[in-house]
């Protein structure tokens, strides 16, 4: 059974960071494309950044390029976005997805919340 969850939102002031992680299961985990993307309350959801366990290729939405970075661990199948320079835009439910087997998965959000 494939599973996604994500954890380590929270609140933070504008200017601040925070470390996003996605624990993976029930799939191999070295051979698809793992995204984040996020919704935030009357918006569309949008995909935030996308990295490709398999040769690493790397997307970032351009409202998060230069204060986004995506990584993963094989070992661990985990995969972390790192938050730099958060502003309020940015507040929003945060999910990890994938695509396996033509099925959608994205686990429970967390939570990110950006105070001015």
């Amino acid at each position: 059974e494939v599973q996604l969850q994500a954890s380590g939102g929270g609140l933070v002031q504008a200017g601040g960071s925070l470390r996003l992680s996605c624990a993976a299961s029930g799939f191999a985990f070295d051979d698809y494309c793992i995204a984040w993307f996020r919704q935030a309350p009357g918006k569309e959801r949008e995909e935030v950044s996308c990295m490709s366990t398999r040769d690493t290729s790397i997307y970032y939405a351009d409202s998060v390029k230069g204060r986004f970075t995506i990584s993963s661990d094989n070992d661990k199948n985990t995969m972390d976005l790192q938050m730099n320079s958060l502003k309020v835009e940015d507040t929003a439910v945060y999910y990890c997805y994938v695509l396996v087997d033509d099925k959608p998965y994205s686990g429970q959000g967390t939570q990110v919340t950006v105070s001015s």
